[in-house]
């Protein structure tokens, strides 16, 4: 557990180096890596999101690979493709297909606005989230681990980007949502990147080790009632209309929830919450979930699992304050 909490430590340490502020979406992203999921950040451009990712590759002795998304991007730019190669033989040159890897390949995958490619291109990451693997012509081919996506999008309203589908955006450990710096931190960045001295970022923790990490998070121990209380959260997300007659005994739904939900989480949020709820139990030098980490981790992990409808759009009401609301209303015990 000291292990952990040390290489913990150590990678934020070297990702404040160059990152001014943010230290809860430090924070949530190196929870997501530990826990082995994948990341989903949200902010307008320029607000450091490419350098958190950039960063967290520069602290750790893995393999980085980016993919600048764009309208024109297709999918065999991502997964690659199978060519045409010729060789040596002793009958003469021949021709053979070989297959030559995409930047999906590599073990921190970097999409940068993901939302910027269409819908056909967003989907070639599906599988690769899903399955750590890809197929390409029938075959496939495993990806490295560990596999971790850190993609960046803009605000869905702004011009030029599509929406996420909703079997992607379930694929995402953690969205978080980075904010404009404070008037402190805009000064700090002025200091660090407008004169001579650059921060150097160096790596600190190797695949190995994060690998070992990640099965120590699994063996955290989750009493009954901690895990009841994270299935009622995830059904509670759910809208009593969607459950039907044979199935209303399980709504725990709220009020917010019945008026502004169309469709509630995936049985990945209730996975997501119960795995970040681990880390932060270790982080904490605890080696069993507590309620309060429960709650820590449940907004980052649902607030892009909740489809909403026109209702919700109209009256300018977000996921956040829907989760917000069951956190705050809904009995720890039942």
């Amino acid at each position: 557990m000291q292990a952990f909490r040390d290489d913990f430590a150590r990678v934020r340490g070297q990702i404040e180096r160059a990152v001014v502020g943010q230290s809860d979406i430090v924070e949530g992203l190196l929870i997501s890596m530990f826990a082995g999921g994948h990341v989903l950040l949200e902010g307008v451009p320029g607000i450091g999101k490419t350098l958190l990712v950039r960063t967290l590759s520069q602290a750790l002795s893995l393999s980085f690979s980016r993919v600048q998304f764009t309208p024109d991007l297709m999918p065999a730019d991502i997964t690659g493709t199978t060519v045409v190669n010729e060789v040596e033989s002793p009958q003469g040159k021949q021709r053979v297909f070989a297959f030559q890897r995409g930047p999906i390949f590599g073990q921190i995958v970097l999409a940068d606005e993901i939302n910027r490619a269409t819908p056909k291109t967003q989907s070639a990451l599906l599988e690769a989230m899903q399955e750590r693997s890809v197929t390409v012509a029938g075959t496939t081919h495993a990806l490295p681990s560990p596999f971790l996506v850190m993609a960046t999008q803009n605000p869905v309203e702004q011009e030029g980007t599509y929406p996420l589908p909703e079997a992607q955006l379930d694929r995402f450990f953690f969205k978080l949502l980075s904010l404009p710096p404070s008037r402190s931190e805009l000064a700090m960045i002025l200091q660090r990147t407008t004169t001579a001295s650059a921060p150097v970022v160096q790596p600190v923790l190797d695949a190995a080790s994060i690998l070992r990490h990640q099965q120590l998070i699994r063996q955290v121990v989750i009493a009954p009632h901690v895990e009841d209380y994270i299935v009622r959260i995830v059904l509670a997300t759910q809208p009593t209309s969607t459950l039907g007659a044979a199935r209303a005994s399980d709504s725990f739904a709220t009020p917010m929830v019945n008026q502004y939900v169309r469709l509630g989480s995936s049985p990945r949020g209730a996975q997501t919450i119960t795995l970040a709820s681990k880390c932060v139990a270790l982080l904490a030098g605890r080696a069993s979930v507590a309620i309060e980490d429960v709650k820590k981790v449940a907004l980052p992990a649902l607030r892009h699992r909740l489809i909403l409808n026109f209702e919700s759009h109209a009256q300018g009401i977000a996921a956040d304050e829907i989760v917000r609301n069951l956190l705050d209303t809904l009995p720890v015990n039942a």
